[in-house]
């Protein structure tokens, strides 16, 4: 091969990377945004409106304490993309034509958060509705969009290049919040309610999903495949995936162990605002320069724990992130109520610790997914990402419906993180890219 040839491959590489970053860009503001800062208090607000005197909501004749009613909504979602996730990953394997598939899903997610802007008054249902509808399809979309990391990253420059991503990520986020605080802060001098202000900035991150993944879709490009084994629906596609995953059991033993730290992950990130408003009274304006704090430190956590990685290996890395998360959990417990410089030396740590944690898991699994089947062993991988995971916002909302405390729910995913440590540490993952066919990288 020539050296022009290698100068022009390293260049379309770097521009595929580019707009590959541009995904985590578009999309992370509405977990941001959305699902991290104003839909949670802003929906249980709205819940508990319509609620009865008994503080209780009926959705389909069920009873539901208002309070439970978002994290519950979180929990729904999660179960439609399990239909959704498998099908579409081995689409993508099979047909190769990813960027079709990853424009659906980004504009079906922009659309339904751009309609959280006529969520109002006493519309609990509205808001659950296209809570599910948005977080399925980022879900979703996030199968196509992780399955390209094998294609355009090289095996010992994928932690630097997932971290990238989520930096960008971060960096929109924080972005985002700037312009959201100055908004919600203000909003009378912007003449406009409080409410609408929050309705506002909703929808404000659906038009960004959809603008900015227009670069993503531009610099990506499709491959060809040589596959022709059938796609299947639902349930069965699903188990099709976990019977040929079967066949790679390290695979699947990491894949237990990060579905259950992650777990605990997406569920503080999607839990902590009504945690923060609800259990410490903490004002709408104090939970947004918390997140704010998170997103700018994250981008430094992301990047400074891709050197460690370097140096350490990605596996080390992760499970000392593990241990950290489970000391912030158990100081998030006892906070005190009203204190807000205590809550944001608390999310300073989620911060540090928070992009690095979740990079490093998308680049070590990478390694992990045999060649030809990035797509449909990524759509197991994100059943669990981005605040999709279901068990834990389940076990926070049961634990909260059963005791009335948000101290009770939040130190409860404790465990989410120990199970994830203990099951981590025993996976062998040079045994396991070696048994997926991959090549061992200098440093795991």
């Amino acid at each position: 091969m020539s050296a022009d040839t290698v100068r022009t491959e390293a260049i379309d590489r770097q521009r595929e990377q580019r707009g590959w970053y541009f995904y985590d860009w578009a999309c992370s503001v509405y977990s941001t945004s959305v699902l991290t800062v104003f839909l949670g208090p802003y929906l249980t607000s709205v819940a508990k409106s319509a609620a009865g005197a008994d503080g209780f909501v009926h959705p389909l004749g069920i009873p539901i304490r208002a309070g439970s009613f978002f994290a519950y909504c979180v929990s729904a979602s999660v179960i439609v993309s399990i239909f959704v996730m498998p099908l579409v990953g081995a689409a993508a394997d099979r047909t190769g034509r990813k960027k079709p598939m990853l424009a659906a899903c980004a504009y079906v997610g922009a659309a339904a958060t751009t309609g959280l802007f006529f969520l109002s008054g006493d519309r609990y249902l509205l808001g659950g509705l296209l809570l599910i509808v948005a977080n399925s399809a980022v879900a979703v979309s996030m199968v196509v969009y992780n399955s390209y990391l094998p294609q355009i990253a090289p095996p010992e420059d994928r932690d630097r290049v997932s971290s990238r991503g989520w930096a960008f990520g971060y960096a929109a986020g924080s972005s985002m919040l700037i312009v959201n605080l100055v908004l919600f802060t203000a909003h009378d001098s912007f003449g406009v309610s409080e409410s609408a202000a929050v309705r506002i900035c909703l929808a404000s991150a659906g038009l960004w999903w959809g603008a900015f993944t227009l670069v993503p879709l531009k610099r990506l490009r499709d491959r060809r495949t040589t596959s022709t084994a059938p796609t299947v629906h639902g349930w069965r596609q699903l188990a099709a995936t976990l019977r040929n995953m079967r066949g790679k059991p390290l695979t699947l033993a990491f894949l237990l162990a990060y579905l259950i730290y992650n777990d605990g992950i997406q569920t503080v990130i999607s839990q902590a605002s009504v945690y923060g408003s609800e259990e410490l009274g903490l004002s709408q304006s104090t939970l947004i320069t918390a997140v704010l704090m998170v997103q700018v430190l994250a981008v430094a956590g992301a990047l400074g724990m891709g050197r460690l990685a370097r140096t350490y290996g990605a596996k080390r890395t992760i499970l000392g992130s593990l241990a950290a998360w489970t000391l912030i959990l158990a100081a998030g417990y006892f906070l005190p109520a009203g204190a807000p410089v205590w809550f944001f030396v608390l999310a300073s740590g989620i911060g540090l610790v928070l992009g690095g944690s979740q990079a490093l898991s998308r680049s070590l699994f990478s390694h992990l997914v045999p060649p030809g089947q990035e797509a449909e062993y990524f759509s197991a991988y994100e059943m669990s990402d981005r605040g999709m995971s279901w068990l834990g916002p389940l076990l926070f909302g049961i634990t909260y419906q059963l005791t009335g405390s948000y101290r009770d729910a939040i130190i409860s995913l404790v465990a989410f993180f120990v199970i994830g440590f203990a099951l981590l540490a025993r996976v062998p993952v040079r045994q396991a890219i070696l048994e997926a066919g991959n090549p061992i990288p200098k440093r795991i």
